[in-house]
């Protein structure tokens, strides 16, 4: 009131002089402090307004898309961080109308890159969800690492500064690390491994991937000896030759007496390593370093053996002109229960893991048999015609196995088809025997559902894959896991044993894969590149490279020894569900849920990597060689048989015919 009293009487007074110039002076001051007063209110309203977010996000946008070409690309990386931590904040302030709103409008430009995380921040509904939420904690909790070039960061500071948008710049300096390089921006086929948490950088990746992996063949195997004796047969072979061409006439006057002796020498050598009499046209199996077992490995029975010799002598050599035959399994009227089907080592046993908790095990010999009028697999206990007298008098055509308590997601026989695995959402991992028809053992560690559980080349152990973010070791004859693999920052969705047994392999959500060192539990490689979370994963017989399908139809082949990317394989729209090498490793099969199965040349790709390592470059496209379409049914598995018969199966959907 003092200060409004003392303007009027020195008002009054520049009247009174008639000091008209300095009167309006004064005034303008009185008007522009005023000005400046509500201004301020202003601006502190605004820094709780919600749609900041959406207008500093908004321009930062419409300036990335507008860059260059050449800057674009890496420019445009900064928004999937800015756009998720904008939602967050949004969020946790409250406005949980401003954020929903905010994400539907942007979600899009994101889609290609981090759907299956846009799905899981979808959920987001309160504040208190971000804390419970375990993406949004790392995402809260981690930077990201963006890599520009020195001239991009330069663009991006100048528009910072032009622009005075504190939205942007807070959350860029509080969330996201820049690895600022000199030169050119890099290549756009690099942006795979440019944006990524610290915790999964590609230094990370580097770092682990100098330790040494022995990725051979394991000693004294069954396709050692195998080896072994074609290379000594091939020897004999080369001598007797030369023999020929020396004593040429001399084993003519002995009426061939000698040729028959060498021959007759070959023959025993090959029986004598191998125990039976082996086809010697072409090597069975690829060379590759001979690696010692870290773990006790069980033996193998005569029976058992004399049945794997016999399947190698009689294995089809496929290659880019000599592709498998296939034979298809298909699952009808299971009315989408059917969660995951697998088939045994020679195909004789077909099993599928079912939505109501349920395993059924076909028998193809009784599906064969006269009578029975199709080989298609009915799921509600009857094939398309009469019903088959197989297990419970004759009112199933399949053995029935229950124990679980929710859907199961994996099923797996045994190398020598005599028991089988199966994983649920249950967390439980049972094992059955299929020759007593009987559940033997429910193994519990696992938290939460077990998504993919594996035998290992050998038998007796096994791995699995869960939700809980972890992969476990097992051995049939202990109740508890011998490992625990932790590292993967979200769920392991697949698992698979490196030939050696001294490996196994992750795929998971994370859009990683990682090679575990079995004997330690330690992640010794770390593979990244895809861009959706990996379903599934395969090794190659020689043990040298390992490839991995993604959801968005990606398939990757890599080279274990270096955990470098050999090979991008595009050609299939949806996920690819199942992998699978054939014997001699020539061939890589796969199968998908764009009703296809794709044969790739294999062969053609590692020669050329071997080649251009010799001359510092890299790896080359790998060949698709064939498409096989089905009518309408999506590829659940995939296996090749000793004698390189490719087996497949899956359940056909009524809704895509």
């Amino acid at each position: 009131m003092e200060d409004e009293e003392m303007e009027k009487k020195v008002q009054q007074y520049l009247q009174r002089k008639g000091f008209r110039l300095t009167e309006l002076a004064l005034q303008e001051e009185r008007n522009r402090l005023s000005t400046s007063a509500i201004s301020d209110v202003a601006l502190e309203r605004s820094d709780n307004d919600p749609a900041r977010y959406h207008d500093g996000y908004s321009k930062l946008r419409t300036w990335a898309y507008s860059s260059l070409d050449q800057y674009k690309h890496e420019l445009l990386r900064i928004l999937y961080p800015v756009f998720i931590h904008c939602f967050m904040d949004l969020v946790a302030e409250g406005h949980m109308q401003e954020a929903r709103s905010f994400f539907h409008t942007f979600r899009e430009d994101h889609e290609v890159m981090h759907s299956r995380d846009l799905q899981k921040l979808e959920g987001i509904l309160s504040p208190s969800h971000l804390e419970e939420m375990e993406l949004a904690r790392s995402l809260r909790q981690n930077k990201f690492k963006i890599k520009l070039c020195e001239y991009s960061y330069e663009l991006l500071l100048q528009y910072l500064q032009k622009t005075q948008a504190l939205v942007v710049l807070g959350v860029i300096n509080e969330r996201i690390t820049f690895e600022v390089s000199p030169g050119q921006p890099s290549l756009i086929s690099d942006d795979a491994d440019v944006v990524a948490l610290i915790g999964t950088s590609k230094d990370l990746a580097k770092q682990i991937n100098q330790k040494e992996v022995h990725w051979g063949l394991l000693e004294d195997s069954v396709e050692e000896r195998m080896e072994k004796a074609l290379a000594e047969s091939d020897k004999i072979e080369a001598e007797s030759k030369d023999a020929d061409a020396e004593d040429n006439k001399k084993r003519n006057a002995e009426g061939g007496k000698q040729g028959a002796s060498l021959k007759k020498t070959k023959k025993d050598k090959l029986a004598g390593a191998t125990g039976k009499n082996v086809r010697t046209e072409t090597s069975m199996v690829s060379v590759a370093p001979r690696v010692k077992p870290e773990l006790p490995l069980p033996t193998t029975p005569i029976e058992v053996e004399q049945s794997i010799l016999e399947d190698l002598r009689n294995r089809a050599q496929l290659n880019s002109l000599a592709l498998p035959s296939v034979s298809f399994y298909t699952f009808l009227n299971t009315h989408n229960g059917l969660n995951c089907s697998s088939i045994s080592h020679d195909g004789s046993l077909v099993v599928g893991g079912f939505s109501d908790s349920s395993v059924k095990v076909w028998d193809m010999s009784k599906i064969g048999q006269p009578a029975k009028t199709s080989s298609s697999l009915g799921e509600n206990g009857s094939s398309q015609g009469e019903r088959m007298s197989t297990v419970d008098e004759g009112k199933r055509p399949y053995t029935l196995f229950q124990g679980h308590s929710g859907p199961v997601y994996s099923v797996a026989f045994s190398p020598f088809g005599d028991f089988l695995l199966s994983s649920s959402s249950d967390s439980t991992i049972r094992l059955w025997s299929t020759k007593l028809n009987a559940n033997l053992v429910c193994y519990k560690g696992h938290n939460y559902p077990v998504w993919d559980v594996q035998f290992s080349p050998v038998g007796h152990y096994f791995a699995s894959a869960s939700h809980d973010r972890t992969a476990r070791i097992w051995s049939m004859d202990k109740i508890q896991p011998l490992r625990i693999m932790a590292g993967h920052l979200s769920d392991v969705d697949c698992v698979q044993w490196h030939v050696n047994c001294n490996y196994i392999a992750t795929g998971s959500s994370d859009k990683t894969v990682r090679l575990w060192d079995v004997q330690t539990g330690e992640c010794i490689r770390m593979f990244i590149g895809h861009r959706s979370m990996v379903l599934s994963l395969a090794m190659s017989p020689d043990g040298r490279y390992m490839a991995s399908g993604d959801e968005d139809g990606t398939i990757m082949m890599w080279d274990l020894s270096t955990g470098r990317c050999v090979s991008p394989l595009l050609g299939h729209s949806s996920c690819v569900w199942t992998l699978a090498f054939s014997c001699e490793g020539a061939l890589l099969a796969s199968g998908s849920a764009d009703c296809t199965v794709k044969l790739w040349d294999v062969t053609s790709s590692t020669k050329a990597l071997k080649t251009e390592d010799t001359k510092g470059g890299s790896g080359s496209r790998l060949r698709l060689l064939k498409a096989l379409p089905t009518k309408s049914t999506p590829v659940y598995s995939l296996r090749f048989s000793r004698r390189n018969l490719l087996f497949a199966s899956g359940a056909l959907s009524l809704s895509s015919s």
